[in-house]
């Protein structure tokens, strides 16, 4: 066999949101990354970069466009409005494993290290399925998101969630196992704890973790609170277990307290009790609310998964060729006929 056609199509996806500012930077970057690695042979010179546009308000797809009448190696999606970053990977994904052997994810902000994509390529090569990108420090990163981290990632190992620590969405995947992840069919997505599921050989390229190169950041403060909570609900009921255990504690303290009431009574103790008393209302409330708010989650979740709404919509596709480019088979074969019939009544 050839050794050029022996070489891996790799698709990299980047999902977009609002990044008309980092764009122009970020596509340079990246395809000066992927021409490295085809000049290197270690990826088809078909191998292209398929940014994923989130419903973005501004021109980012105007940007992404212009990008591929300049140069074949770009496409893109656009969806029909803001579905979420999780569901554009997924959705990067869904389209270019058709006619990919790898796929690589990366954000289009390029904090993470794209000099890096040779080493998973190489990974790739020496038979991993998956090899996850993963910050060596978080140096650029503020003290409370820094621990907060690092108390998200106890948590959930915890909670008996397999996760690899101080990764992200910077990973490459086969196609085989793009394939196998793309059977989990969950709307409440949370990819960096699904991922560890599919179970192929795996393996970690570490690199710096640097700040954005332009635009500001689409994950503030209460997106990763959610971000957060979607990861927890959507692996574990540990929540509501522990809500239930902290039910029967209330209900012990409850039977101590009425037993210490009683002790008083029969002793000619008469205490007003009201600072106990509001005391007791406001920490009962308190832990109804938390245990109705925990339980609303999931039912919420529940609500989402049986609707079976799609994950995105597609508005425009300038990544898979359009049925209409391409002659049906049936169609010319009849047309050609045709023309054999016009051509002996002619005779």
């Amino acid at each position: 066999m050839n050794a050029a056609k022996a070489l891996p199509k790799l698709t990299i996806i980047l999902p977009c949101y609002n990044e008309q500012e980092v764009l122009p930077i970020t596509q340079k970057v990246v395809l000066k990354q992927l021409q490295a690695m085809i000049a290197a042979h270690q990826v088809a010179d078909s191998s292209r970069i398929l940014f994923v546009n989130d419903g973005s308000s501004d021109q980012t797809w105007q940007l992404i466009t212009s990008y591929t009448q300049q140069d074949p190696h770009f496409t893109g999606l656009k969806f029909s409005r803001n579905f979420g970053h999780q569901n554009a990977l997924i959705a990067g994904m869904t389209v270019a494993v058709k006619d990919s052997d790898c796929l690589i994810t990366i954000d289009a902000d390029l904090q993470d290290d794209v000099s890096k994509m040779p080493d998973f390529i190489q990974a790739y090569h020496a038979g991993y399925d998956v090899v996850y990108g993963v910050r060596d420090s978080r140096k650029t990163d503020t003290a409370f998101k820094r621990d907060t981290a690092l108390l998200f990632y106890r948590l959930m190992g915890k909670l008996g969630v397999q996760m690899v620590p101080d990764s992200a969405d910077y990973r490459l995947m086969s196609k085989r196992a793009t394939e196998a992840f793309l059977e989990f069919k969950e709307r409440n997505l949370f990819l960096r704890g699904i991922i560890p599921l599919v179970g192929f050989p795996s393996t970690k390229v570490y690199y710096p973790r640097h700040e954005r190169a332009a635009g500001k950041s689409k994950y503030p403060l209460q997106k990763m609170i959610k971000f957060a909570m979607t990861g927890i609900t959507s692996f574990s009921i540990v929540p509501m277990t522990l809500l239930m255990n902290l039910g029967f504690l209330c209900v012990l303290i409850a039977i101590g307290v009425m037993i210490y009431t009683l002790v008083q009574k029969i002793s000619g103790n008469v205490v007003t009790g009201w600072a106990s008393l509001m005391m007791s209302l406001w920490f009962l409330g308190g832990v109804q609310l938390i245990g109705m708010g925990i339980l609303g989650d999931y039912i919420g979740k529940i609500f989402t998964e049986v609707k079976r709404r799609p994950r995105f919509i597609i508005e425009e596709d300038l990544y898979t060729p359009h049925e209409h480019q391409k002659p049906d088979k049936k169609e010319f074969v009849d047309h050609a006929a045709q023309i054999d019939n016009d051509n002996e009544e002619d005779a």
